[in-house]
C-alpha cells in the first residue's frame, strides 16, 4: 500500500464508482467495493485467530491503511449507497483508538441513515455514541485525559438518533466527567465550566438512575458551592 499511485488509483476508482451508486443501492458489484470488501473478509479471518482484544486492536491499527484510499473515495464523493467496508471501518477505528476517523465516517454513514451489517447487534447511533463513551470512561478510569471535543462531536452527530436511554446517558456522564475533569478549588477552569458538567451529569442520571454518576453530581456541586463561596 506504499505506492502513492496505487492508493491515488483506488481512491479516484471509489469516488467514481460511489458517485454513481443510488443512495437506495448498495456498492455490491462495484470493483473497488468488491476488491475491498474481499481484503475485509480475509482481514476479518486474520482477527479470528486472535483471542486477546488488545491484540485485535494491534492488529486492525496495522491493518486500517490498506483502507485509507476506498475510504476517501467514498466520503469525496459518495451518495449514501449502503457499504459494508465503510461502516467496518469506522468500527475497527473506533476499536484501535482512531476517534477522528471513526467520526468521520459516522458523519457520512448518520447523514444518509445506513445501517450497520447483520452481525452488529445495535443501530448505528446507538453503536457510535457507546463506543465512544466506552473508550473515554476506559481512560479516565486509569486517568488519562479524552477529548471533549471528540465526545461533544459524537452527541452532535447522535443527538437525533433513537436509541436506548442507558447508551444516550453514557454519552453524557463521559462528557461530563470529561468536562469536570482535574477542576479542584484551587483549578476552577473556565467560568461556567462546573455548571456545564453538573448540566451533563444531571441529564445522564435523568436519563438512567443507574448510570453511575451521582457520585460525580454530588462533588461537582460541592466545588460550586466552593467556588461561589470563594469568589464572593
Amino acid at each position: 500500500m506504499s505506492n502513492p499511485c496505487r492508493q491515488h488509483f483506488q481512491r479516484v476508482t471509489a469516488a467514481i464508482e460511489a458517485a454513481a451508486a443510488e443512495p437506495t443501492q448498495t456498492m455490491a458489484g462495484a470493483t473497488a467495493y468488491e476488491h475491498q470488501l474481499n481484503q475485509l473478509l480475509q482481514d476479518r479471518l486474520r482477527l479470528k485467530q486472535v483471542q486477546s482484544n488488545q491484540g485485535k486492536a494491534e492488529l486492525k491499527r496495522q491493518l486500517l491503511p490498506d483502507y485509507v484510499p476506498y475510504v476517501q473515495g467514498v466520503l469525496e464523493a459518495g451518495q449514501g449507497a449502503q457499504d459494508e467496508v465503510l461502516t467496518t471501518v469506522m468500527v475497527w477505528r473506533f476499536d484501535a483508538g482512531d476517534f477522528t476517523g471513526g467520526l468521520d465516517i459516522a458523519q457520512y454513514v448518520l447523514q444518509h441513515k445506513m445501517v450497520m451489517p447483520d452481525r452488529f447487534a445495535r443501530t448505528l447511533g446507538c453503536l457510535v455514541a457507546e463506543e465512544v463513551a466506552t473508550a473515554a470512561f476506559k481512560a479516565q478510569k486509569v486517568g488519562e485525559p479524552f477529548e471533549l471535543a471528540i465526545l461533544h462531536r459524537t452527541a452532535e452527530l447522535t443527538d437525533a438518533e433513537d436509541m436506548p436511554d442507558q447508551a444516550r446517558a453514557k454519552l453524557f456522564l463521559a462528557m461530563g466527567r470529561a468536562t469536570l475533569e482535574s477542576l479542584t478549588e484551587e483549578l476552577p477552569g473556565q467560568p461556567g465550566q462546573v455548571q456545564a458538567g453538573i448540566d451533563l451529569l444531571k441529564k445522564a442520571i435523568d436519563l438512567h438512575d443507574a448510570c453511575g454518576g451521582k457520585k460525580d453530581l454530588e462533588r461537582a456541586e460541592r466545588l460550586l458551592k466552593k467556588h461561589a463561596t470563594t469568589s464572593s
